[in-house]
């Protein structure tokens, strides 16, 4: 058999021992470039195991006695707020299923795509817990407020489905908020094992986001998904008022269906938000150029965007 380079050769070569990375361009690897679905599922894995952190170490080198009220809060925020991300990855495992079933008999390379993005779900699923356990565990060793049972439960709600490429864009874009605000955690808090384990959840989530843009750009490169799809999402981001204000807003909507904490942030005894808004917005649009290959640089060039590709 012989051996090639990820995505270079035929179906079923053996990919040689590259540094592991993420396939950017996933849609032309399953097509052009023949790759089979166990040559994808190997280079997610090799990139999981790559990164993988242990929480209990993390933990160890964190000076509970140490931490400042600031550094308290944030950490109590960034645990209820991670509690939330186990149901965005139920629903990607179980939406993706549902999407490979129905492309199947019409677009085998389009159900490919959407089997990548359910099995790599699992990596998100296990990387995401590590966040969790690691700011809750912290939070509950310094006596901070407990978790109740009920808000744990709740906090599990199951987001509801939406089209494929919108929920990829959706949750990009989370993954960038989230990715941003503990960058910006990271820069205040005063403990350095703290500040080891914000660096280190913000790096997990900027490959998270990238992930979620190679499974977006591969539905758009399909022709099956309209570009028009990840403006629209982007706009109900960026709009005034929109959701990447976040807490700050001075209306926010009652969901009923799941929980987004940083529509919730707790912030008494601080004055601190890391909001960074024009930060996001930045990485949001650039996002948008991988995803679509439109270049955009402001909120209100997104908005005209989306506005012109209603009419095409």
């Amino acid at each position: 058999m012989s051996t090639v380079t990820p995505g270079t050769g035929t179906r079923g070569a053996r990919p040689t021992a590259s540094q592991p990375a993420i396939i950017t361009d996933l849609w032309d690897a399953l097509t052009d470039r023949g790759m089979s679905l166990v040559d994808v599922t190997w280079e997610q894995h090799r990139l999981h195991e790559s990164r993988r952190w242990s929480v209990m170490e993390m933990l160890a080198a964190v000076d509970i006695d140490s931490l400042t009220p600031r550094d308290r809060i944030l950490v109590w925020n960034a645990g209820r707020a991670e509690l939330t991300t186990k149901p965005g990855a139920d629903r990607l495992e179980r939406q993706a299923e549902a999407e490979t079933r129905r492309w199947g008999p019409t677009d085998p390379s389009v159900a490919a795509v959407m089997e990548a993005c359910g099995t790599w779900s699992r990596y998100w699923n296990e990387e995401e817990a590590h966040h969790e356990t690691v700011f809750i565990r912290l939070a509950q060793s310094a006596g901070m407020e407990p978790i109740s049972d009920e808000t744990f439960i709740q906090f599990r709600q199951v987001f509801p489905d939406d089209d494929m490429l919108r929920t990829l864009v959706l949750l990009a874009i989370s993954e960038i908020t989230a990715a941003v605000n503990y960058g910006q955690c990271q820069h205040v808090v005063e403990d350095a094992g703290l500040r080891r384990i914000f660096k280190q959840v913000a790096a997990d989530e900027i490959q998270h986001r990238n992930y979620f843009v190679s499974f977006a750009k591969a539905l758009v490169d399909s022709g099956a998904y309209h570009r028009k799809d990840a403006f629209a999402v982007a706009h109900l981001f960026l709009r005034e008022d929109g959701e990447l204000q976040g807490s700050a807003r001075e209306q926010r909507e009652s969901r009923g269906t799941h929980v987004n904490w940083w529509d919730h942030l707790e912030t008494s005894g601080s004055d601190f938000r890391p909001e960074a808004i024009e930060k996001k917005e930045q990485l949001i649009c650039g996002a948008l150029k991988k995803i679509t290959g439109i270049a955009v640089g402001s909120r209100e060039e997104v908005e005209d965007t989306w506005m012109d590709l209603l009419d095409s």
